[in-house]
């Protein structure tokens, strides 16, 4: 008798579990996440990733490597989107394009330190920011505070049909394009800063 009780329990937990997992109960799956190469997320920038490393150009610098993971099912682009959050650009809530890359391909895990310059990637993927079709360093000056450096991952559920806009403005322009095209695509999103200022 206690077998069969014991029994008739154990199915009904069985039952229970299958019920639940019908209803959409089944775990969910886990938060993508991002990691940029050589510094602990909110910690202190490599000068070798920002515009005072030696040797670099004025607005330029070399890329960190980033990879994600845990990608949304149905991914087909990413954007990345690296931003100073400390500046306010011309009075307004803009702040400082470090670099905007999108149509990254569903396949990426991530990019590679040193992204060349130009405006399209091998990959199909374009890049701009405020120096130009290029990576940014953090370049925020010695004698001020740290300025927090932002790098964003999306995951899309589409490509964008977005071009690289042209004039003084282009990478705001190019930005304000990205962003507003994602509106109502995105799957997915990961976070990723860092804190610099320039050496004394």
């Amino acid at each position: 008798m206690r077998n069969l009780i014991l029994g008739s329990a154990m199915a009904f937990v069985v039952a229970a579990v299958g019920a639940a997992q019908q209803r959409g109960g089944a775990p969910a799956a886990p938060p993508m996440t991002m990691t940029v190469a050589g510094f602990a997320d909110g910690g202190q920038i490599p000068v070798k990733y920002s515009q005072a490393a030696p040797g670099v150009a004025t607005g330029e610098g070399l890329s960190p490597a980033i990879t994600w993971t845990n990608v949304p099912a149905g991914t087909q682009s990413f954007v990345l989107n690296m931003h100073d959050m400390d500046v306010a650009r011309n009075k307004t809530t803009d702040d400082q394009a470090h670099w905007i890359v999108w149509n990254i391909p569903a396949t990426a895990t991530g990019l590679p330190e040193g992204v060349p310059k130009g405006a399209q990637l091998a990959d199909g993927a374009y890049q701009f920011s405020a120096t130009g079709q290029m990576y940014r360093g953090p370049g925020a000056p010695a004698t001020g505070p740290q300025h927090h450096y932002m790098f964003e991952v999306f995951a899309l559920d589409m490509k964008l049909d977005v071009q690289p806009a042209a004039g003084s403005d282009a990478a705001f322009e190019s930005r304000t394009n990205v962003m507003k095209a994602m509106q109502g695509h995105i799957l997915g999103k990961a976070v990723y800063g860092g804190l610099f200022k320039r050496p004394q």
